[in-house]
């Protein structure tokens, strides 16, 4: 975490979250819609229903607008017919951008993304062109951890394959997806209970922006994040301790 701080970051994108409820209320909706259409209405046997189920109850997404996004999912009521759309692309300083959609209008879910790279110094790239720079990881941020050592046997003990600690109380855990579930679930009973947890598009690289190319990065996904059909916003971007605000995206994160 030299030279930068991932929790910092990671904070600020989920206070700007936080602030915006209505809309993440309906991010959550559509992804528990489309995790029932495409895996199924059991969410015993659909792990990213029961991982969007999760969600939504921890952000006090009433009960029955839960429901009826399942049902809608599952085909028992109609609506819901989302489709999930991923763009790719580059912002100031050359680093990495990608972000995910769902929508029931790809036309509208286009314009609004490729408004938000052009007026802020991105440009979009072919689909798949920057696969290569991210991968599908489980991700569990803490910002105070009493015992890091104690941390990361518990986490090795339960599917971690990465684990990072800045020395300072706060710490970074990575697993595969597939074994997220689990580890979150093993650590929260053993009282480390993460700030942030979710399966994410990591970087397998970053680019670190400093001065008037952060300026212009956080602008620009701040423009992607406030999109209506935008979900998630990742990117390789990371911003210098000097360059953290509370306008702030995250890094390698929706936006997190």
């Amino acid at each position: 975490m030299a030279g930068h701080s991932k929790w910092a970051n990671i904070r600020h994108r989920k206070e700007r979250v936080d602030a915006k409820r209505g809309k993440l209320f309906s991010r959550l909706i559509r992804e528990v819609a489309v995790a029932a259409r495409t895996g199924g209405a059991d969410a015993d046997a659909n792990p990213r229903l029961r991982l969007a189920l999760e969600r939504a109850r921890e952000a006090n997404v009433p009960g029955d607008n839960i429901a009826r996004a399942v049902r809608r999912g599952g085909g028992l009521e109609s609506g819901g017919d989302y489709a999930e759309m991923r763009y790719e692309g580059f912002g100031p300083g050359g680093a990495a951008v990608v972000a995910e959609a769902l929508t029931d209008n790809k036309n509208r879910a286009l314009a609004e993304v490729r408004s938000a790279f052009t007026k802020n110094g991105g440009n979009l790239a072919a689909n798949g062109a920057l696969a290569h720079l991210f991968r599908r990881r489980g991700r569990l941020l803490f910002s105070a951890v009493a015992d890091a050592d104690a941390l990361m046997e518990q986490a090795a003990e339960n599917g971690a394959e990465d684990f990072d600690d800045d020395g300072e109380g706060s710490a970074e855990i990575l697993c595969a997806p597939e074994d997220f579930p689990q580890l979150e679930s093993a650590l929260r009973e053993r009282g480390f209970a993460p700030d942030f947890a979710e399966i994410v598009l990591h970087p397998e690289c970053e680019t670190e922006l400093a001065g008037n190319d952060a300026k212009k990065m956080r602008k620009l996904l701040n423009a992607l994040d406030d999109a209506d059909d935008v979900q998630n916003v990742y990117t390789n971007a990371v911003f210098s301790d000097d360059d953290d605000d509370d306008s702030g995206d995250g890094n390698g994160e929706e936006s997190p």
